[in-house]
C-alpha cells in the first residue's frame, strides 16, 4: 500500500504538469515516446535476458504494450477533444476494469470487491462531475481504451508476479516492460508524430525527463510492485485515488478554483469503498 501511495502522488503532480506545459503544445506521441525511452535506459542496463520463464517476459512484454503503449497514446489523444474536467471524469471508471479483468482471470466473481470499486467510481463522479461539452464521444471512447489497456496491464503484471515467483528481484527484467512499451511508441511517433511540435523550451524538456524518469520509470515499477502487496479490490480502488489527489495539488500549486466541499465528499465516499472493501475481506464471524 505504501508504495501505491507514493505512485499517487506522483501522478498527481504528473496530470497537472501535462495539463501546464505539454497539452497542446508539444506532440502527444513524441511526448509518450520520450517517457518511454528515459523509462528503457533506466531499467535495460540491469536487465536479465536469459534465465526466467518466457511467459513471464513476453507477458511483461505485452503489459508494456497495454498499460503504457496504448494507455498512454489514448490519454494523450483525448485532450485534443476534451476539457481537463471531462478526461478525469471519464478515468474514473478504471477500477471497475480491474476488478472485472481480475476476477476474469482467476474464473471467479467478488461481489464485494465490484461493490466497493462502484462505490468508488461514484466517489470519484462526485469530484469530477461537470457539464460535457464539444466532442466528447470521441473523448469517451479514447478513455475508455485508456482505462481498459492500463488496467489490463497491471492486472496481466500482477497476476504473472504471484504465479511465477521469480527469484530475480523486478528491476532484474522490468525493462521488458518498457520495452513492450516501445514497440507501439516508436511506430506511432514515426507515423503520426508532428516534428513541428517538439518541445521549444527548457521547461517542457524538463518536465518530460521529470515525467520519464520519475512518474513513468519509478511509477510504473513501484505501481507493479505493490500491487503484488494488495488484493485486487484494494487495487482498483487505489485507481481512483489520483481524481482528489489530482486535484488537491492542482489547487495547491496553480491555485484553481474547486469546490472544496465536493472534493472532500468524494475523497470521503473513496476511502469508504476501502473500508468496505477490507471489511468484505473478514471471515464470516471475525470481529470487527
Amino acid at each position: 500500500m505504501p508504495q501505491l501511495l507514493v505512485v499517487t502522488a506522483l501522478w498527481a503532480f504528473s496530470f497537472s504538469l501535462i495539463g501546464e506545459y505539454l497539452a497542446g503544445q508539444v506532440d502527444s506521441d513524441f511526448a509518450v515516446l520520450v517517457r518511454v525511452l528515459i523509462a528503457a535506459l533506466v531499467f535495460l542496463p540491469l536487465t536479465l535476458w536469459r534465465g526466467l520463464p518466457r511467459p513471464l517476459l513476453a507477458g511483461f512484454w505485452l503489459a508494456g504494450a497495454l498499460q503504457f503503449g496504448i494507455t498512454y497514446l489514448c490519454l494523450y489523444r483525448s485532450f485534443q477533444v476534451l476539457t481537463v474536467p471531462e478526461v478525469l471524469l471519464f478515468t474514473v471508471l478504471t477500477p471497475i476494469y480491474v476488478t472485472l479483468l481480475d476476477d476474469a482471470l482467476a474464473r471467479r466473481f467478488s461481489p464485494w470487491a465490484l461493490l466497493a470499486a462502484l462505490v468508488a467510481v461514484s466517489g470519484g463522479v462526485i469530484i469530477r462531475f461537470d457539464r460535457l461539452e464539444g466532442d466528447y464521444l470521441l473523448g469517451f471512447v479514447l478513455l475508455q481504451i485508456a482505462n481498459a489497456t492500463f488496467a489490463a496491464g497491471q492486472v496481466l503484471c500482477r497476476r504473472l508476479l504471484l504465479r511465477y515467483q521469480p527469484q530475480q528481484p523486478l528491476y532484474r527484467f522490468f525493462g521488458h516492460f518498457f520495452l513492450g512499451a516501445l514497440v507501439l511508441a516508436l511506430p506511432s511517433f514515426l507515423l503520426f508524430g508532428n516534428s513541428d511540435r517538439l518541445p521549444q523550451t527548457g521547461v517542457q524538456w524538463g518536465v518530460l525527463l521529470w515525467m520519464g524518469l520519475f512518474a513513468t520509470a519509478l511509477g510504473l515499477y513501484w505501481w507493479v510492485k505493490g500491487s503484488t502487496r494488495v488484493d485486487a479490490g484494494t487495487l482498483a480502488i487505489m485507481n481512483e485515488l489520483h481524481v482528489p489527489a489530482g486535484l488537491l495539488v492542482n489547487l495547491l500549486i496553480w491555485n484553481r478554483d474547486f469546490d472544496l466541499p465536493r472534493l472532500a465528499a468524494g475523497a470521503a465516499v473513496i476511502l469508504a469503498a476501502m473500508w468496505l472493501n477490507q471489511r468484505g475481506r473478514q471471515p464470516v464471524g471475525t470481529a470487527s
